[in-house]
């Protein structure tokens, strides 16, 4: 709802919505179900899972989904700002950035519960093998990934954004 009020599309303009859209630097990106950034929503899962269970780990689990949840949506939020929108086209590789659909903000967050109901479920060695082979698929395929957008929204580095742009 917030996001619709924000004035974000609720689908992709284009009319129609894929269940994966894998072409980077186009308008579509972010507006379908699943993309290259879709990994980065499952680590969060597994992050959240982690950090509520080291400072919150009494709290029954059902509270720390609903508050890990919570937090997904306020990321999606905020990534949606003029600010963040702007500051990723200034900042980033991501230069087309125009933010996402409802649609892909919702799959986004799906994909956060994913990523925490695998962590309840998996050893933490097995969690964090899996966190680091989507960073490295990501940082390989695409040349990013949840560490280096985290890197590049907060301080930006021009020898990453080089390297990202192939250079």
């Amino acid at each position: 709802i917030t996001l619709l009020a924000m004035g974000r599309a609720p689908w992709c303009p284009c009319g129609y919505i894929l269940p994966w859209y894998g072409p980077l630097g186009t308008d579509e990106g972010n507006m379908h179900l699943a993309d290259w950034y879709t990994p980065s929503h499952i680590i969060h899962g597994f992050l959240f899972f982690a950090f509520l269970w080291l400072v919150a780990r009494r709290m029954p689990l059902g509270w720390r989904f609903v508050l890990a949840t919570l937090i997904e949506v306020a990321w999606e939020i905020t990534e949606n700002t003029p600010m963040v929108i702007n500051h990723y086209r200034e900042a980033t590789v991501s230069a087309d950035y125009n933010g996402d659909s409802v649609v892909n903000s919702m799959a986004d967050i799906v994909a956060m519960w994913l990523g925490f109901l695998l962590a309840r479920r998996l050893p933490g060695w097995a969690s964090v093998l899996v966190v680091l082979g989507f960073e490295a698929l990501t940082m390989a395929l695409i040349r990013d990934g949840l560490g280096l957008n985290v890197i590049m929204l907060l301080a930006p580095n021009e020898t990453i954004l080089n390297w990202q742009a192939g250079g």
